[in-house]
């Protein structure tokens, strides 16, 4: 950068590594006169442009995305990282998860074109569980004619509680422990108005109790508990608890002309 001197037309030489991006003073070295002056175009251009590279969003603060729609292939994918896949695995073994997400889609492809495959009426579920169990929990209620989404953290668990009406909600107590999951999901059931919290079944999958326990289903506020080695029965279980309950609120749904669960 050359800088001329306005008082004895002395031309300065500058570095312009050592130029400031902003405006600065520098002494004439001839006449001892303070000169002001601008840095370049060329460097503020540079420096916007350097601005204009910086990310302008963060992933923190985007809309949080519910919990998604089960598909088939979730779960054999989570079947095949569960087996220890690696990401370069051989041809056998690529063929053996073909086959089985085949398996998956025709299994649920027959459940939902098949009425002796929906004996339980069309019902949202929500499952909040460990990653070894959510997709086997989400494939027997598929194939037994539930709409299940499978929450990974706390934030798409209640984004989906809050965008869509749940019919079912199936929380483990050890559903993302880093935000604590199960209690801010059980915070949020607690919160719903009573209308409101009748409409939903809530129930605990956990190996701490036996099925159907009614007393650690009543101090957990909860309307039942399936332990995930019953999980193949899920949908039977469900069936007959959900049976009990609608029998138990009939005549006051009666009274209130509102639907039976």
């Amino acid at each position: 950068m050359v800088i001329i001197c306005q008082q004895c037309s002395a031309r300065l030489q500058l570095d312009d590594t050592k130029v400031p991006a902003r405006s600065f003073t520098v002494r004439c070295p001839k006449c001892e006169q303070v000169i002001n002056a601008q840095p370049p175009a060329s460097l503020n251009e540079q420096d916007a442009s350097g601005l204009s590279d910086l990310p302008v969003t963060n992933s923190r603060f985007a809309r949080p995305r519910p919990a998604p729609a089960y598909k088939p292939e979730d779960g054999a994918e989570a079947d095949s990282s569960a087996d220890g896949f690696a990401a370069d695995k051989d041809e056998v073994t690529e063929l053996l998860a073909a086959v089985l997400q085949r398996a998956m889609s025709t299994a649920a492809s027959t459940a939902s074109n098949t009425k002796l495959r929906r004996p339980f009426g069309y019902r949202r579920a929500l499952i909040c569980a460990e990653p070894e169990h959510r997709f086997a929990v989400a494939r027997v209620l598929v194939e037994n004619g539930y709409e299940a989404f499978v929450a990974e953290d706390t934030t798409q668990a209640i984004e989906r509680m809050r965008e869509d009406q749940m019919d079912v909600v199936i929380l483990a107590p050890h559903f993302d422990p880093q935000e604590q999951g199960a209690a801010f999901i059980r915070r949020e059931i607690s919160t719903l108005r009573p209308a409101a919290r009748r409409r939903l079944f809530f129930v605990h999958l956990s190996a701490d109790a036996r099925n159907g326990d009614p007393h650690m289903a009543f101090i957990n506020h909860a309307n039942l508990f399936i332990n995930p080695n019953d999980i193949d029965d899920m949908p039977y279980i469900l069936e007959r608890a959900i049976r009990n309950f609608s029998e138990l609120y009939r005549n006051f749904n009666k009274a209130m002309q509102a639907a039976e669960f």
